[in-house]
């Protein structure tokens, strides 16, 4: 299992960049640039192509074709998928983040659901092979999550913030370089949202690059430095989170009063 990454020092570039889904354009115009390690949130209300943004970077959508369009990750145009997963890690409610295994699927544990990670499945099927050293990391990226504990515990008998630290062991299994999270504390509790954000800080901490997608700002680690803005499928605003984290601006970007309450480190609005 081979660790060597691309050395480039820029996770993504995207220029002129436009998207459809369908018959309509979702992403319009889109220039972003952002470095390997980097910690980044986009941020924007529902319907503003966050997650199409999100699904472009993975591939699970292509830009539509013309002159001057650009994509590259790591330095690379084109990538084969299971070699690009490798690299960076995603956590998001489709197939590139790697969905749990079903009620059906009831005799998956949490250890066997993180090596299905390797293998981009949603379990432990009969026809993998399954290393020494993929159970070895496996075990190393739970650990990362403080998630030991589930290694031997079914999945369908997870709470909502387990399935989430599930997850984020399965993108870790690689050691990727990068993490993108999409909208990471829906539909957790107040208290699995606090383990997972500071789970998260520790991610950061260690040099793992957090790309974190969201419309919350308690999800916005107060590591993340950079903050981008989306409306209407456009990036509005790119730069330092004093200068864009404000009643102001968010009231602009939300169509509606937003009040801003700090709490040591942490934001959190109304």
């Amino acid at each position: 299992m081979s660790d060597s990454a691309p050395s480039s020092t820029e996770f993504l570039e995207l220029r002129d960049v436009d998207v459809a889904r369908g018959d309509r354009v979702v992403l319009h115009n889109v220039n972003l640039s952002i470095r390997t390690g980097e910690h980044v949130a986009i941020l924007g209300p529902n319907g503003c192509g966050k997650s199409t943004l999100i699904m472009t970077v993975t591939c699970q959508l292509y830009p539509m074709v013309r002159a001057g369009m650009q994509v590259r990750i790591f330095g690379r145009e084109r990538w084969d998928l299971t070699e690009l997963r490798r690299h960076f890690g995603v956590v998001s409610a489709g197939p590139m983040g790697g969905e749990l295994p079903g009620e059906r699927t009831a005799v998956t544990c949490g250890l066997d659901a993180v090596i299905a990670g390797f293998f981009s499945a949603s379990t432990l099927w009969p026809n993998l092979h399954v290393s020494e050293e993929m159970r070895a990391r496996a075990r190393e990226a739970l650990e990362r999550m403080e998630a030991a504990h589930l290694a031997e515990q079914l999945v369908g008998t997870m709470s909502a913030g387990e399935k989430r630290r599930i997850l984020i062991a399965r993108a870790l299994v690689h050691r990727p370089r990068q993490l993108l999270l999409d909208e990471p504390s829906n539909t957790l509790d107040l208290a699995a949202q606090r383990e997972l954000r500071e789970t998260l800080r520790g991610l950061a901490r260690e040099g793992t690059g957090l790309v974190m997608v969201t419309h919350h700002l308690g999800d916005i680690l107060p590591e993340i430095e950079r903050i981008i803005l989306m409306q209407d499928g456009r990036i509005v605003a790119d730069g330092p989170r004093e200068e864009l984290l404000t009643e102001t601006r968010l009231s602009e970007l939300f169509h509606a009063p937003v009040r801003i309450g700090r709490d040591a480190e942490w934001l959190h609005s109304w």
